[in-house]
Protein backbone atom coordinates (compact mmCIF):
# COMPACT_ATOMS: atom_id res chain seq x y z
CA UNK A 1 0.00 0.00 0.00
CA UNK A 2 1.39 3.41 -0.86
CA UNK A 3 1.98 6.20 1.69
CA UNK A 4 -0.69 8.10 0.20
CA UNK A 5 -3.24 5.18 1.12
CA UNK A 6 -2.14 4.28 3.90
CA UNK A 7 -2.68 8.02 5.35
CA UNK A 8 -6.08 7.80 3.76
CA UNK A 9 -6.99 4.76 5.65
CA UNK A 10 -5.72 5.97 8.90
CA UNK A 11 -7.32 9.50 8.60
CA UNK A 12 -10.72 7.12 8.20
CA UNK A 13 -10.12 4.50 10.97
CA UNK A 14 -9.42 7.54 13.27
CA UNK A 15 -13.00 9.15 11.82
CA UNK A 16 -14.50 5.68 12.39
CA UNK A 17 -13.19 5.32 16.14
CA UNK A 18 -13.62 8.72 17.23
CA UNK A 19 -17.75 7.83 18.03
CA UNK A 20 -16.87 4.90 20.12
CA UNK A 21 -13.94 7.25 22.09
CA UNK A 22 -17.01 9.45 22.64
CA UNK A 23 -19.26 6.72 23.90
CA UNK A 24 -16.66 5.04 26.03
CA UNK A 25 -16.47 8.36 28.14
CA UNK A 26 -19.89 7.46 29.96
CA UNK A 27 -18.75 5.53 33.00
CA UNK A 28 -15.23 5.85 32.84
CA UNK A 29 -14.40 9.04 34.75
CA UNK A 30 -12.84 6.93 37.53
CA UNK A 31 -8.63 7.19 37.94
CA UNK A 32 -7.00 3.65 37.30
CA UNK A 33 -4.73 2.21 39.54
CA UNK A 34 -0.69 3.07 38.26
CA UNK A 35 0.39 6.10 36.11
CA UNK A 36 1.46 6.42 32.43
CA UNK A 37 5.21 7.27 31.98
CA UNK A 38 5.04 10.94 32.09
CA UNK A 39 3.69 10.44 36.01
CA UNK A 40 0.49 11.01 35.36
CA UNK A 41 -2.82 9.38 36.75
CA UNK A 42 -4.36 7.49 34.00
CA UNK A 43 -8.40 7.32 33.89
CA UNK A 44 -10.04 4.57 32.83
CA UNK A 45 -11.37 6.71 29.23
CA UNK A 46 -7.86 7.07 28.62
CA UNK A 47 -7.18 3.31 28.70
CA UNK A 48 -10.07 2.49 26.61
CA UNK A 49 -9.15 5.38 23.97
CA UNK A 50 -5.38 3.80 23.65
CA UNK A 51 -6.80 0.35 23.24
CA UNK A 52 -8.99 1.15 20.65
CA UNK A 53 -6.61 2.84 18.47
CA UNK A 54 -3.94 0.69 18.95
CA UNK A 55 -6.49 -2.02 17.86
CA UNK A 56 -7.59 -0.09 14.92
CA UNK A 57 -4.21 1.79 13.51
CA UNK A 58 -2.10 -0.90 13.83
CA UNK A 59 -4.65 -3.11 11.56
CA UNK A 60 -3.75 -0.74 8.94
CA UNK A 61 -1.19 -2.63 6.12
CA UNK A 62 1.15 0.23 6.18
CA UNK A 63 1.16 1.29 9.61
CA UNK A 64 4.46 -0.31 11.11
CA UNK A 65 4.57 0.65 14.65
CA UNK A 66 2.16 2.39 17.53
CA UNK A 67 3.18 4.54 20.36
CA UNK A 68 1.39 6.01 22.83
CA UNK A 69 1.64 8.65 25.70
CA UNK A 70 -0.58 5.83 27.81
CA UNK A 71 2.15 3.27 27.14
CA UNK A 72 6.02 3.20 27.75
CA UNK A 73 7.31 1.40 24.70
CA UNK A 74 6.75 1.22 21.02
CA UNK A 75 4.24 -1.32 19.72
CA UNK A 76 4.90 -2.86 16.71
CA UNK A 77 2.41 -4.73 13.92
CA UNK A 78 3.52 -7.88 14.77
CA UNK A 79 2.26 -7.63 18.19
CA UNK A 80 5.63 -7.78 19.90
CA UNK A 81 7.12 -4.67 21.54
CA UNK A 82 9.16 -2.55 19.15
CA UNK A 83 12.80 -1.65 20.32
CA UNK A 84 11.78 2.18 20.22
CA UNK A 85 13.90 3.46 17.54
CA UNK A 86 16.54 1.33 17.07
CA UNK A 87 14.88 -0.78 14.10
CA UNK A 88 13.82 -0.54 11.03
CA UNK A 89 10.59 0.14 9.51
CA UNK A 90 10.84 -1.28 6.50
CA UNK A 91 9.32 1.93 4.56
CA UNK A 92 6.35 2.09 6.67
CA UNK A 93 4.55 4.65 8.85
CA UNK A 94 4.66 4.79 12.29
CA UNK A 95 2.10 6.46 14.02
CA UNK A 96 1.97 8.80 17.89
CA UNK A 97 -1.07 8.86 19.98
CA UNK A 98 -2.41 11.28 22.48
CA UNK A 99 -5.65 8.86 22.88
CA UNK A 100 -7.13 11.50 24.84
CA UNK A 101 -6.05 14.82 25.25
CA UNK A 102 -7.18 17.08 28.07
CA UNK A 103 -8.79 14.09 29.78
CA UNK A 104 -8.73 15.83 32.59
CA UNK A 105 -11.46 17.86 31.42
CA UNK A 106 -13.67 14.74 31.64
CA UNK A 107 -14.64 15.51 34.86
CA UNK A 108 -16.09 18.85 34.65
CA UNK A 109 -17.49 17.25 31.26
CA UNK A 110 -15.32 20.14 28.91
CA UNK A 111 -13.60 19.81 25.40
CA UNK A 112 -11.09 17.16 24.77
CA UNK A 113 -10.28 15.00 22.22
CA UNK A 114 -7.24 12.58 20.19
CA UNK A 115 -4.10 13.41 18.49
CA UNK A 116 -2.36 11.41 15.86
CA UNK A 117 1.13 12.05 14.46
CA UNK A 118 2.19 9.72 11.58
CA UNK A 119 5.65 9.77 10.96
CA UNK A 120 8.16 8.05 8.17
CA UNK A 121 10.53 6.73 10.76
CA UNK A 122 10.98 4.84 13.50
CA UNK A 123 10.17 6.29 16.58
CA UNK A 124 10.87 8.37 18.06
CA UNK A 125 11.38 10.22 15.24
CA UNK A 126 11.54 14.43 14.61
CA UNK A 127 8.72 16.73 13.49
CA UNK A 128 10.71 17.10 9.89
CA UNK A 129 9.55 13.29 9.13
CA UNK A 130 5.68 13.92 10.07
CA UNK A 131 3.74 12.75 6.65
CA UNK A 132 0.32 13.73 7.95
CA UNK A 133 -0.98 15.02 11.96
CA UNK A 134 -5.05 14.91 12.36
CA UNK A 135 -6.35 15.64 15.69
CA UNK A 136 -10.47 15.13 16.68
CA UNK A 137 -12.07 17.70 19.09
CA UNK A 138 -14.85 16.32 21.13
CA UNK A 139 -16.79 19.70 21.59
CA UNK A 140 -20.50 19.58 21.23
CA UNK A 141 -19.89 18.26 17.59
CA UNK A 142 -16.86 15.87 16.93
CA UNK A 143 -15.06 17.91 14.12
CA UNK A 144 -11.19 16.45 12.61
CA UNK A 145 -8.78 18.81 11.52
CA UNK A 146 -6.21 16.69 9.76
CA UNK A 147 -2.27 18.30 7.69
CA UNK A 148 -1.52 16.29 4.75
CA UNK A 149 1.05 17.18 2.50
CA UNK A 150 1.21 20.61 3.79
CA UNK A 151 -2.58 21.60 3.32
CA UNK A 152 -5.01 21.75 6.33
CA UNK A 153 -8.80 20.50 6.22
CA UNK A 154 -11.49 20.30 8.57
CA UNK A 155 -14.03 17.60 8.73
CA UNK A 156 -17.33 16.89 11.09
CA UNK A 157 -17.23 13.49 11.76
CA UNK A 158 -20.60 11.98 11.83
CA UNK A 159 -21.26 8.21 12.59
CA UNK A 160 -17.57 7.56 12.26
CA UNK A 161 -17.76 9.50 8.67
CA UNK A 162 -15.93 12.37 7.62
CA UNK A 163 -17.35 14.82 6.06
CA UNK A 164 -15.17 17.93 4.85
CA UNK A 165 -16.17 21.32 5.71
CA UNK A 166 -13.33 23.47 5.24
CA UNK A 167 -9.91 22.74 2.79
CA UNK A 168 -6.78 24.77 2.27
CA UNK A 169 -7.34 26.01 5.84
CA UNK A 170 -5.10 29.19 6.34
CA UNK A 171 -4.93 30.91 9.91
CA UNK A 172 -6.89 34.67 10.03
CA UNK A 173 -4.51 37.40 9.46
CA UNK A 174 -6.10 39.36 12.57
CA UNK A 175 -5.42 37.31 14.88
CA UNK A 176 -8.18 37.92 18.12
CA UNK A 177 -7.51 34.75 20.81
CA UNK A 178 -4.66 34.08 22.78
CA UNK A 179 -4.17 30.97 25.41
CA UNK A 180 -1.02 30.27 27.93
CA UNK A 181 -0.92 27.33 30.39
CA UNK A 182 1.66 26.66 33.42
CA UNK A 183 1.34 28.29 36.51
CA UNK A 184 2.09 32.39 36.07
CA UNK A 185 4.36 32.42 38.59
CA UNK A 186 6.43 29.31 37.35
CA UNK A 187 6.59 31.74 34.03
CA UNK A 188 9.89 32.60 32.60
CA UNK A 189 11.24 36.41 33.08
CA UNK A 190 11.74 36.21 29.12
CA UNK A 191 7.94 34.46 28.86
CA UNK A 192 6.41 36.47 31.60
CA UNK A 193 7.40 39.79 29.25
CA UNK A 194 5.81 38.24 26.21
CA UNK A 195 2.38 37.40 27.95
CA UNK A 196 2.30 40.54 29.63
CA UNK A 197 2.67 42.54 25.78
CA UNK A 198 -0.13 40.08 24.87
CA UNK A 199 -2.35 41.10 27.74
CA UNK A 200 -1.98 44.56 27.09
CA UNK A 201 -3.24 44.03 23.25
CA UNK A 202 -7.29 44.75 23.30
CA UNK A 203 -7.42 42.89 20.16
CA UNK A 204 -6.73 39.60 21.41
CA UNK A 205 -8.86 37.58 23.98
CA UNK A 206 -8.31 35.15 26.43
CA UNK A 207 -9.36 31.67 25.37
CA UNK A 208 -7.76 28.60 27.81
CA UNK A 209 -10.08 25.38 28.11
CA UNK A 210 -7.43 22.89 29.92
CA UNK A 211 -7.19 20.48 26.64
CA UNK A 212 -4.55 21.69 23.92
CA UNK A 213 -6.51 20.44 21.08
CA UNK A 214 -9.35 22.98 22.36
CA UNK A 215 -7.23 25.83 22.64
CA UNK A 216 -5.30 25.48 18.81
CA UNK A 217 -8.35 25.07 17.61
CA UNK A 218 -9.37 28.41 18.84
CA UNK A 219 -6.31 29.20 17.28
CA UNK A 220 -6.77 27.68 14.34
CA UNK A 221 -10.25 29.15 13.91
CA UNK A 222 -9.88 32.59 14.87
CA UNK A 223 -6.09 33.07 14.82
CA UNK A 224 -3.65 33.90 17.42
CA UNK A 225 -1.29 32.37 19.96
CA UNK A 226 -1.31 28.98 21.80
CA UNK A 227 1.90 28.41 24.88
CA UNK A 228 2.71 26.27 27.23
CA UNK A 229 6.40 27.60 27.65
CA UNK A 230 9.00 26.86 29.70
CA UNK A 231 8.67 26.65 33.63
CA UNK A 232 10.91 27.85 36.46
CA UNK A 233 10.31 24.52 37.74
CA UNK A 234 10.43 22.71 33.95
CA UNK A 235 12.47 24.53 31.53
CA UNK A 236 11.46 21.60 29.45
CA UNK A 237 7.86 22.25 29.66
CA UNK A 238 4.86 20.29 30.06
CA UNK A 239 3.67 18.76 26.66
CA UNK A 240 5.11 15.56 24.76
CA UNK A 241 6.65 16.23 21.37
CA UNK A 242 6.15 13.09 19.49
CA UNK A 243 2.53 12.85 21.02
CA UNK A 244 1.54 16.68 21.21
CA UNK A 245 4.00 19.29 20.00
CA UNK A 246 5.47 17.88 16.44
CA UNK A 247 1.69 16.83 15.27
CA UNK A 248 0.18 20.44 16.12
CA UNK A 249 2.78 21.95 15.14
CA UNK A 250 2.44 20.38 11.53
CA UNK A 251 -1.20 21.53 11.32
CA UNK A 252 -0.42 24.83 12.34
CA UNK A 253 2.72 25.13 9.88
CA UNK A 254 0.38 23.70 7.25
CA UNK A 255 -1.94 26.36 7.69
CA UNK A 256 0.46 29.17 7.38
CA UNK A 257 1.23 29.53 11.15
CA UNK A 258 4.48 28.73 13.08
CA UNK A 259 5.57 26.42 15.94
CA UNK A 260 8.56 26.83 18.06
CA UNK A 261 10.21 25.67 21.64
CA UNK A 262 11.78 29.17 22.09
CA UNK A 263 14.38 29.26 19.61
CA UNK A 264 13.18 27.44 17.05
CA UNK A 265 10.17 25.11 14.87
CA UNK A 266 9.58 22.36 17.00
CA UNK A 267 9.47 19.93 13.69
CA UNK A 268 13.27 21.05 13.81
CA UNK A 269 13.74 19.44 17.78
CA UNK A 270 15.61 16.32 18.09
CA UNK A 271 14.35 13.98 20.06
CA UNK A 272 16.42 12.13 23.01
CA UNK A 273 13.56 9.62 23.72
CA UNK A 274 9.71 8.62 23.20
CA UNK A 275 8.26 10.83 26.32
CA UNK A 276 10.60 13.87 25.41
CA UNK A 277 8.71 17.19 26.57
CA UNK A 278 8.73 20.30 25.05
CA UNK A 279 8.26 23.42 25.07
CA UNK A 280 5.16 24.65 22.74
CA UNK A 281 4.21 27.79 20.95
CA UNK A 282 1.94 27.70 18.24
CA UNK A 283 0.28 30.55 16.03
CA UNK A 284 0.32 33.30 13.45
CA UNK A 285 3.82 34.14 12.06
CA UNK A 286 4.06 37.65 13.37
CA UNK A 287 3.13 36.68 17.24
CA UNK A 288 5.59 33.46 17.64
CA UNK A 289 8.12 35.64 15.84
CA UNK A 290 7.32 38.20 18.42
CA UNK A 291 8.13 35.63 21.26
CA UNK A 292 11.07 34.00 19.85
CA UNK A 293 12.68 38.30 20.08
CA UNK A 294 11.04 38.69 23.29
CA UNK A 295 11.94 35.31 25.00
CA UNK A 296 15.63 35.90 23.68
CA UNK A 297 15.89 39.22 25.09
CA UNK A 298 14.77 38.12 28.24
CA UNK A 299 17.38 35.36 29.10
Amino acid sequence: MSHASTIEAILDAVAGTAPEIREGLVGRREYVEGENPSGEDQLAADVHADRLLEERLLAIDGVDSYASEEREAVVGADDETADGGDGDSSGELSVAVDPLDGSSNLKPNNAMGTIVAVYDAPLPAQGQDLVAAIYVLLGPITTMVAAVDGQATEYVVDDGDRHTVRENITLPGDPTVYGFGGRVPDWTEGFTEYARGIESDTSLKLRYGGAMIGDVNQVMTYGGVFAYPALESAPEGKLRLQFEGNPMAYIVESAGGKSSDGERSLLDVEPDGLHDRVPVHLGNADLIDRLETTIDGGE
